[in-house]
């Protein structure tokens, strides 16, 4: 037996242009990204029916401005009809991209969606049993909202299984504007059960245990660093109160990064080959979708210098594209990056009496001295121990190897530095 059965989704940015592709993307690949989020929003409508649950939950950001397109309002307003039909509830809150002030087309919303206003409103999931699953949802009134909206919720049943809808940045997320802005802790004190987020695009479950604090990320990739699978949850909440969160991808192309190192490629011809196997890679990768491709090249060897020649690097883009961008799903190559540099002779360049070659000897002289080494590691105590940075570091101070290579790591840097362009 389930409390309730739900989709969280957030960010679906109807319409969203994908600036800079279709101008320079063939007819196939540019005509998939535009009509991506609307494709991904069938699928989330799909499967809400296909799963029967009770709710789709949708946290903020459904259109990708204010002045939302008719067609993107259309589309949203279709599959709210949808699930209507088959007995589904909707609940939408609205965000920084598309506040309630945005102009609207006065379209007739289904009865059973609510659309949450300004201010908090509690509204029962089940009309028969109203002390079943309570959804608490707020929208942005416009597109500046600064401040804490945790702060004006009231009024929680705490025996009655509660859902928060709010469009906000938990913890000052990185890459993300501080519209709405909270702290983990004011969401685990308000009282409510299950949090289900938006505004941040990147999937993340903040809390596990009641209360359960969810951002789905959006459904579908708009740019390079949006990558990897995206969908939404489908939650089961049982009669604990637990909630058992199952992530369904719904995106229609994803978004893929691969670096290749120069320096085991011996000639252009191998890099090729290499490239077409990446292709093939990321295309079996993506669970049957169409893959964006970006492909960065590091690293040093003798091929840097081909590298640099005018047209070769659009030309392999081209190749590959030739071969990939015309399939479905498609890979479409949208860049390669040339990041290589230009072989490096170490064992010749520590023989000089440049400022290179003191750095190179140097290295090789901490690497050898014990008293360089517990130096080393004495200072690197506070960092590993401070609270902010620990997290983000492996668990105890580096011992000897882990030491030296850090210190192999940091002369790279400073020899990519230096004789960026040296020739060996």
């Amino acid at each position: 037996m389930t409390i309730i059965r739900f989709i969280h989704t957030a960010d679906l940015h109807l319409d969203s242009p994908f600036v800079g592709i279709k101008s320079v993307a063939p007819k196939n690949v540019s005509g998939s990204l535009y009509d991506a989020t609307f494709a991904a929003y069938d699928n989330i409508i799909n499967l809400c029916i296909d799963e029967k649950v009770d709710a789709l939950l949708v946290a903020g950001d459904v259109f990708d401005s204010a002045d939302k397109s008719l067609r993107a309002q259309l589309k949203f307003v279709n599959g709210l009809n949808r699930l209507d039909e088959a007995g589904i509830r909707s609940f939408i809150c609205h965000g920084n991209h598309d506040p309630l002030n945005g102009w609207e087309a006065g379209l007739d919303y289904p009865q059973g969606c609510t659309r949450f206003g300004s201010e908090f409103q509690a509204v029962p999931v089940f009309e028969d049993e109203p002390k079943r699953a309570v959804v608490h949802g707020v929208s942005y009134p416009g597109r500046d909202v600064y401040e804490n909206l945790v702060d004006h919720l009231t009024g929680v049943d705490p025996e009655t299984f509660s859902i928060g809808l709010l469009h906000t940045n938990v913890g000052n997320r990185p890459g993300h504007d501080l519209y709405a802005p909270c702290s983990l802790d004011d969401l685990v004190h308000s009282e409510i059960n299950y949090w289900a987020l938006g505004h941040v695009h990147k999937r993340e479950v903040l809390r596990k245990q009641s209360p359960t604090i969810v951002y789905p990320g959006n459904p579908q990739g708009k740019k390079l660093v949006e990558s990897g699978a995206r969908g939404v949850y489908l939650v089961e909440v049982d009669y604990n109160g637990s909630a058992n969160l199952d992530f369904k991808p719904v995106d229609i192309v994803r978004w893929e990064q691969r670096v290749v190192d120069i320096s085991r490629t011996e000639t252009l011809q191998n890099l090729l080959t290499e490239l077409d196997q990446i292709a093939e890679n990321s295309l079996a990768e993506a669970d049957g979708r169409s893959v964006v491709l970006r492909i960065t090249l590091d690293g040093r060897g003798g091929l840097h210098n081909e590298l640099r020649r005018q047209d070769t690097l659009e030309d392999a883009v081209e190749d590959l594209n030739q071969e990939w961008a015309n399939r479905s799903p498609f890979v479409w190559c949208e860049r390669i990056e040339n990041h290589s540099a230009p072989p490096f002779n170490r064992q010749k360049r520590i023989l000089g009496s440049d400022f290179l070659a003191e750095v190179l000897k140097t290295t090789d002289r901490i690497k050898r001295d014990r008293n360089s080494l517990d130096l080393m590691r004495d200072s690197l105590d506070a960092l590993y121990g401070h609270q902010r940075y620990r997290k983000h570091l492996p668990k105890g101070v580096p011992n000897d190897d882990d030491l030296a290579s850090l210190i192999d790591e940091a002369e790279a840097v400073i020899v990519d530095l230096l004789a960026k362009e040296e020739v060996a």
